[in-house]
């Protein structure tokens, strides 16, 4: 698909694009230029007291597994066994 680059070096995303890949107006476009080629990907930015809370607990997890509290499980199957046993 081509565009053309409009004042204040803006371009449109063609409907079709908008679409498939789910964006709507206000959504959060990151640009990256890599070997002379311009990238547009999608993101969420999410406020810095949540990105914080949630490296904290993924430490804590980490701890659990790596101390033996925290059961691992090889596929969903066994973990599904483990919450419907009586012992939970």
């Amino acid at each position: 698909m081509i565009t053309e680059i409009r004042k204040k070096s803006q371009i449109t995303i063609p409907k079709e694009l908008m679409s498939k890949l789910g964006l709507k107006e206000g959504d959060k476009l990151e640009i990256i230029e890599k070997d002379g080629v311009i990238q547009v990907m999608p993101v969420v930015v999410y406020p810095k007291k949540y990105l914080d809370e949630l490296k904290e607990e993924i430490t804590e997890i980490k701890n659990k597994i790596e101390s033996g509290d925290q059961p691992v499980f090889d596929n969903v199957e066994d973990l599904f066994k483990q919450l419907d046993s009586p012992e939970m």
